[in-house]
């Protein structure tokens, strides 16, 4: 295994040596400045991500799941991409998984002890019964945490395809990724501090991963979120609003359509512009395969 001494996100940054003495104002402007690094690493990364949203879409398609796997910072950035998708996009929240090593108290309080065991991350992808269907994502900024390494291990060795998403190269995850994603931004301000600009890289590479896999599945109109959920006023306000800026509908009408479709945005798009009603609509979108374009 690597050394984690070797590492570049362990390496001391020289931009911020002094960030101990210097004034307040400077000292912020330092650490601006080391995140302006971070939007041009995930760039570069590009046709990598193009291919893992390539295995997501796929796997979606085929029914499977993406499941996040991760430890720290790293597991917390996928369960929150994961949760994030259901109230978005309207998928269920099983197709979209985030796991963290330590489990659910590990969100909230540090288990770091947790992340070192091979074992723990493969049990936990069989206990999901993972198949070919499936795309197993591993995070880690290291690139050698072992919990995800055993987890990527057994999702590979089961027929799922892999991603890894690391800010160090060379890494651990590479002989084990069907695709390695890796922003490499340089060391930390705070030297080791991985929830700084690694964390920011991560969380950019898994916000195009998922988007655009929504996207191609179609669960956006352009880019708007007509699978969104409306389950708080803040979401039925927003689609209602949806409703009518599609389909050029005054709000009355849009109220109307949201309630016909009982409160199902893109079916009641579908209807304001086709004039189709309820079932009909569901019919045609169905056959569409869920994309309001294709069904429009």
């Amino acid at each position: 295994m690597l050394s984690l001494d070797d590492l570049t996100t362990e390496q001391a940054n020289p931009h911020t040596s002094d960030l101990d003495i210097l004034p307040l104002d400077e000292a912020l402007r330092r650490l601006n400045d080391e995140d302006q690094r971070v939007p041009e690493a995930v760039r570069e990364e590009i046709p990598q991500i193009a291919r893992a949203v390539e295995l997501v879409e796929k796997a979606l398609r085929a029914g499977g799941r993406l499941i996040y796997v991760g430890a720290g910072t790293s597991g917390r950035l996928g369960c929150l991409d994961a949760s994030e998708i259901p109230p978005t996009y309207g998928l269920d929240p099983d197709r979209v998984i985030g796991i963290i090593a330590g489990g659910d108290t590990a969100l909230r309080k540090s288990i770091e002890g947790a992340e070192d065991s091979l074992a723990d991350g493969a049990a936990v992808i069989s206990g999901l019964g993972v198949d070919e269907r499936d795309v197993v994502c591993g995070i880690a900024a290291s690139g050698r945490t072992p919990f995800v390494l055993g987890a990527m291990e057994e999702g590979r060795r089961r027929g799922a395809a892999t991603v890894g998403v690391t800010t160090n190269r060379p890494s651990e995850m590479e002989p084990l990724a069907d695709v390695l994603i890796a922003p490499v931004v340089g060391p930390e301000p705070v030297s080791g501090s991985t929830r700084m600009k690694s964390g920011t890289a991560q969380k950019l590479v898994l916000n195009m991963l998922t988007t655009m896999a929504m996207v191609r599945v179609g669960k956006t109109y352009g880019n708007l979120m007509v699978d969104l959920r409306a389950t708080n006023k803040k979401l039925v306000r927003r689609a209602k609003r949806l409703i009518a800026q599609v389909t050029g509908v005054d709000e009355g009408e849009a109220e109307r359509l949201f309630d016909a479709s009982e409160g199902d945005t893109k079916l009641a798009i579908l209807m304001g512009l086709t004039g189709l009603d309820a079932g009909s609509a569901k019919e045609r979108l169905e056959a569409s395969g869920g994309v309001l374009r294709r069904a429009v």
